[in-house]
This record gives structure tokens, sequence and C-alpha cells, in this order.
């Protein structure tokens, strides 16, 4: 099953100041891989957030590679800033949500992949360094070969396709769904998926807190 994955720094906190942050960070997501396999499809590393779309392959492969990614990623930012014992680096635990694998994990990775593009921070999407669709599109094969190949064939415009505005209605419902923490996909596969995942809680509307009577 795909997953899409991301975590923030704590108080939306900058994670990434320089290029050299960025590597160091892409270095880490390689040794990582080399302790914790897991196979990435894509990915994208924003100032202050990053995302992932993985495809685990056996149970506990996604919570294996995301705790010891964030580990090393603390101990190398915390050090390098001169920041050891002074809290947190990131709000929580890294949140994911399962993705249904038909157009939902294209709308998925367009969504990821075009991050940067859509916080203006290029003018194409695949213009931004720290991605998945840099490494594919400007990446050596070595660079490459950190990405896995997808459960879907890869379309032969699709970075025409990314650099297409997604719709909101399309963002709204993935910004939903990363909120609750609820799969993404058609009503019956979310409502299968949630079920056999013990997730049924994240499809229910949060409720206000009743006002307390003034007495």
């Amino acid at each position: 099953m795909v997953f899409h994955a991301l975590n923030r720094g704590v108080g939306r906190m900058r994670l990434f100041q320089k290029p050299q942050d960025y590597q160091a960070f892409e270095d880490r997501v390689a040794q990582t891989l080399e302790k914790r396999p897991l196979r990435i499809c894509a990915y994208c590393l924003m100032p202050n957030h990053w995302h992932f779309v993985v495809w685990p392959e056996a149970a506990g492969q996604l919570a294996a590679f995301m705790q010891r990614l964030a580990t090393t990623h603390v101990r190398r930012w915390q050090l390098h800033r001169g920041r050891v014992g002074y809290g947190h680096v990131y709000q929580s635990r890294f949140k994911s949500f399962p993705v249904q694998s038909d157009e939902y994990f294209y709308q998925v990775v367009r969504y990821v992949e075009r991050n940067a593009l859509r916080a203006q921070l290029v003018e194409t999407a695949e213009a931004w360094r720290w991605s998945s669709l840099w490494r594919q599109v400007h990446g050596t094969p070595e660079q490459k070969a950190m990405l896995s190949r997808w459960p879907l064939p890869r379309p032969r415009d699709w970075v025409k396709l990314v650099n297409e505005v997604q719709t909101e209605a399309e963002v709204e419902a993935i910004q939903r769904a990363v909120r609750r923490g609820q799969p993404y996909g058609s009503a019956d596969w979310v409502e299968e998926t949630a079920r056999r995942l013990g997730l049924e809680s994240t499809l229910r509307a949060p409720h206000r807190p009743r006002k307390r009577s003034s007495a």
C-alpha cells in the first residue's frame, strides 16, 4: 500500500536554511535506505517541512525508515547549530495516510512534486533542486537510483502534468487527508481501508467542544 508521509519543523520553524542543509538531509535519506530499505516514489523538501510518497513492501518498513531518518537528522541539525538540549526540532511524530493506487496516486504525487511551484519558490516544478522531479529530469544515474519504480506507469507527459495547476477541490481533498490522517481514494476504498487499518475515527468530522455554562 502506498503512503504519503510528511512532517514539519516545530512552530513552523525552518528545517533548511541553506543548500547544504537540504543536501545533508538527502544524504541522511540515502544512508537510511541502506539500513532501513523503503521504496521512495516521490519526495519534496521545503524550507520548514517535507513530503514523501513511499511504497512499503512489508509492515513496519515505513515507521522504521522515518524513525531512523528523523533521529539522525535531528542529531545533525542540533549539533550543526549548537542547539543540543534546546527542545524539539519536529512538531511531532511524522504524519502519514494510505493512498489508493490509481488516479489518486497520480494526484498525490503531483501535489508533492509541485509543492515548491505552488509556493512560488520556482517557475517550474522540475527546477526545484530538492525534489524527486528534479532528480528524474536533471539527476545523475546515481541520484535517480534513490527513487523507486511506481505502482503505476509513469505518464510520458508527467513533467507537463505536474506543472499544470491542480483544482482547488483536489488540493483541498489532499490537505483534508493530511489534517485528519485519513485514507485518500474513492469513497468505497477509503471506507474499506479505514476499517481494515483501524482508522475509522479519521473519517468522522471533528466535533467542536461544548461551550461551558456561565454558571
